[in-house]
């Protein structure tokens, strides 16, 4: 799969597993993992974006003696998942006319 396009899948699975409330990474990563394959070093960076872009907050809570960083999505990042569900009536439109095309090759 593409790069770009599987970043873009990602960050919208990560928004996506925000949904049911403030979440930490971790938890992220066995959220996102049965559909996708997620690790540490791709997830962080993910989070920092969203953050930057304001598509989650971030509050800091001790755990256990430790600090966690809790990640909650906030109304831009909701509209981020909104347009992509808009959008992925055109990518099936898309991915309907190859597959059709590739079955007569």
């Amino acid at each position: 799969m593409d790069v770009q396009l599987k970043r873009g899948f990602i960050e919208i699975c990560v928004l996506a597993a925000m949904l049911r409330g403030p979440t930490y990474g971790y938890r992220l990563i066995k959220d996102v993992e049965p559909y996708m394959e997620i690790s540490e070093s791709t997830l962080y960076p993910i989070l920092k974006r969203l953050e930057s872009e304001g598509s989650v907050s971030v509050q800091s809570a001790e755990h256990n003696g430790r600090l966690r960083k809790y990640y909650t999505i906030t109304p831009t990042g909701r509209g981020r998942i909104d347009e992509f569900l808009r959008g992925w009536q055109d990518i099936m439109k898309i991915y309907r006319f190859i597959e059709r095309e590739a079955s007569h090759v």
